[in-house]
């Protein structure tokens, strides 16, 4: 397995995501992609430069969660490749309010996916303090340091059933950036 041989059965750089949940197509084995913790692209240890290559790439992106164990797969109409990532495939970079009140905050990843802060994107904290939002089909963006910093300075601080909380609102719901 090549990165030409999946490129070309992608079939280009459209921006729209492939119908990759009706996909079936049989496991193939492993290729020497890696994502890291920063969210670059290495395959056989080089670094994928070609920015459109990496999120055609993601565009075909699955995750799959099985006894525990968490594996990602590039998968095409015709084969599936597992690949490593080193903790989310996406790192969300940058916030900005849609709106005068405040009220609704876009976000966007490092490849460029920008969505809603909302009850379909929701902000997670796990036990050891690190935040994620999901993007879409189960895949995470780790919050970057910057972003948190930022949210941090302008979340409320709010008493809530598990003590005093960070609290951050978006689209209607409110999301803890954790406890104090």
């Amino acid at each position: 397995m090549s990165l030409d041989k999946i490129s070309t059965q992608l079939g280009g750089t459209d921006t729209k995501m492939p119908p990759v949940e009706t996909w079936n197509p049989p496991y193939c084995g492993e290729i020497d992609i890696q994502i890291k913790n920063n969210g670059d692209w290495f395959y056989g240890g080089s670094v994928i430069k070609r920015l459109p290559l990496v999120k055609l790439f993601a565009s075909v992106l699955i995750k799959e969660v099985k006894h525990g164990v968490v594996e990602h797969f590039l998968i095409t109409p015709v084969e599936k490749v597992k690949i490593q990532v080193d903790d989310a495939p996406f790192l969300l970079t940058q916030w900005r309010w849609l709106d005068t009140d405040e009220k609704c905050m876009q976000v966007s990843t490092n490849l460029d996916d920008e969505f809603t802060l909302d009850e379909n994107h929701p902000l997670m904290v796990t036990e050891s303090g690190d935040l994620y939002v999901t993007v879409r089909r189960n895949l995470l963006a780790k919050v970057h340091r910057n972003v948190y910093y930022q949210w941090a300075d302008i979340a409320q601080e709010l008493v809530t059933e598990n003590g005093t909380e960070l609290i951050l609102s978006s689209a209607g719901c409110q999301f803890t950036l954790g406890k104090l």
